[in-house]
């Protein structure tokens, strides 16, 4: 009997799916415990539609990200900060600090976790940053530090 799973079933398959399914396994545990539908002309119509709502999503969301991308590949954040002694700064500049001086000098709101910072930075200078936009998606942002 063929079934398609609106859940994820451990050892049998992934929410969306269409697959066999032995009538007693369906009918005593899939679908009383609402993990499979059957897979009738109806049910494969209405999961076409959200395959293609979802595929739909993604593309909107790969799009928005790489216009993002073509917007950051050219951005420098320029932050001030005090130097302490030996020319060392008074603590360092995350990217929480980076996040923040994006959306200030260009507008762009950006979170942090995004931002792939190695080490939080210590010093003065220019520095190369990745942002991880989307899956498969990066842009370079610059980040100058100075007094």
């Amino acid at each position: 009997m063929k079934v398609i799973l609106t859940k994820d079933v451990a050892n049998f398959g992934k929410k969306g799916r269409v697959v066999n399914a032995s009538r007693g396994y369906a009918r005593n545990y899939l679908f009383p415990r609402g993990l499979a539908v059957e897979a009738n002309k109806a049910n494969m119509d209405k999961l076409k539609k959200e395959r293609a709502e979802v595929d739909a999503k993604i593309q909107e969301e790969t799009d928005e990200a790489r216009a993002l991308a073509k917007k950051l590949e050219n951005t420098e954040v320029t932050l001030k900060v005090k130097l302490g002694e030996n020319g060392k700064l008074f603590g360092s500049v995350t990217s929480k600090d980076i996040a923040d001086a994006i959306k200030e000098q260009h507008g762009i709101d950006l979170d942090k976790r995004k931002i792939d910072l190695k080490d939080a930075i210590k010093t003065t200078g220019d520095f190369t940053m990745n942002v991880k936009l989307y899956q498969g998606i990066d842009a370079e942002i610059k980040v100058r530090v100075e007094v």
